[in-house]
């Protein structure tokens, strides 16, 4: 997976639209996941990808360091999907929590980072190079950061600490399973426990994945 800058560190073989039957039995085509009774739609999803490789095409112009770089990204769609879901957990966490993020909070942020960087430019070149995060959602990536942030400190948990680190994530498993999540077994299963998505063990799955994957790059 492609590891945003956050705390707590997406064929003609899909032309038929998925079909993801939820916990209560519905049926909801083109969805890629569910989350807290919320659809993340396949077309959501290929959106965020598509987003990703056009600011990668447009920041390598070299043909064999583009394809380089979808190699190295290869499992684009599956990150981007991950860090979707992951994002609304996160969210619902800290809304337990009693935690809110401001756009100061966002904002006093980013510019620090900018000022590491060595300017707005660089900090969207470095985004999107290490995290995979295209530039008109690095706020969203650093709101992301801020809420992990916050998260931590009202649970009075360090995260330099292995027992800082359990209580997090003892949250983020808790509010997985409040959201009853649900992922199209295209794109895997999502583990509550560690809140996070774990690939589906079946053959076919993989090859529809890697044929979507293709076409998305």
């Amino acid at each position: 997976m492609h590891r945003r800058r956050t705390a707590i560190a997406v064929s003609a073989a899909l032309v038929a639209a998925p079909v993801l039957t939820a916990c209560g039995g519905t049926e909801h085509p083109g969805t890629a996941a569910v989350v807290g009774g919320d659809r993340i739609t396949v077309a959501q999803l290929e959106g965020r990808v598509k987003e990703v490789r056009t600011a990668q095409r447009s920041a390598t112009p070299d043909d064999t360091r583009y394809q380089q770089t979808l190699a190295r990204t290869s499992s684009l769609t599956r990150d981007t999907l991950h860090s979707m879901v992951l994002d609304r957990v996160l969210d619902r966490a800290a809304e337990d929590a009693g935690v809110s993020v401001t756009r100061r909070d966002v904002g006093r942020l980013r510019a620090g980072l900018e000022q590491q960087a060595g300017g707005a430019t660089a900090l969207k070149a470095v985004w999107l190079d290490q995290y995979g995060v295209a530039p008109r959602r690095i706020d969203d990536n650093l709101r992301t950061e801020v809420e992990a942030q916050k998260l931590a400190a009202a649970l009075g948990a360090d995260m330099n600490t292995a027992d800082g680190k359990a209580t997090f994530w003892k949250a983020m498993a808790q509010a997985s399973e409040e959201l009853n999540i649900d992922l199209n077994p295209r794109y895997g299963t999502w583990d509550v426990q560690k809140s996070s998505r774990a690939d589906t063990k079946t053959p076919w799955v993989k090859e529809v994945t890697t044929a979507g994957e293709r076409q998305a790059a």
